[in-house]
């Protein structure tokens, strides 16, 4: 049997990809360089691996820093950290079917309150029925794979 926490952590991680997205998009239009802002944004993810090897007593040499971006933009690198742990933790738990279609419900549901509400500086999409549909069409497929 699977455990919960891990149907969590993959449901997190698929509403971590879009919202991390819209975030470094914020971050790119304070730089104006969408390549600078990758960049950015993994400096941020390495320095909450960091703090993590630390607290888990890895031994480390280093640690860069960004600096001249909003508190909003620091977000995206965190997000990224979040997912790729996540997934590492669960494909060999979870098996990458189950995994990935978690993540995707996840994505789907967190796409659709960014949309609705233009969070983040999305552009308005409002939810319609075929987009809630496809949804439920989603999750139906992610009790499939568990399932089966």
């Amino acid at each position: 049997m699977q455990h919960w926490i891990f149907i969590i952590m993959a449901l997190l991680a698929g509403a971590a990809l879009p919202t991390q997205a819209a975030v470094n998009n914020k971050l790119a239009t304070v730089l104006q360089q969408p390549l600078l802002a990758s960049l950015v944004s993994f400096l941020i993810g390495t320095l909450a691996l960091f703090l993590y090897c630390a607290a888990a007593q890895v031994p480390f040499r280093g640690l860069l820093a960004a600096k001249n971006a909003p508190a909003i933009a620091w977000i995206g690198g965190l997000l990224g950290a979040y997912v790729v742990t996540a997934v590492i933790m669960m494909v060999p738990r979870m098996g990458v079917a189950l995994t990935f279609s978690l993540i995707i419900a996840g994505q789907m549901l967190i796409t659709l309150v960014l949309d609705h509400y233009g969070l983040l500086g999305v552009p308005v999409r409002a939810v319609n029925l075929p987009r809630i549909m496809g949804v439920l069409l989603i999750i139906a497929g992610v009790i499939l794979i568990r399932r089966f």
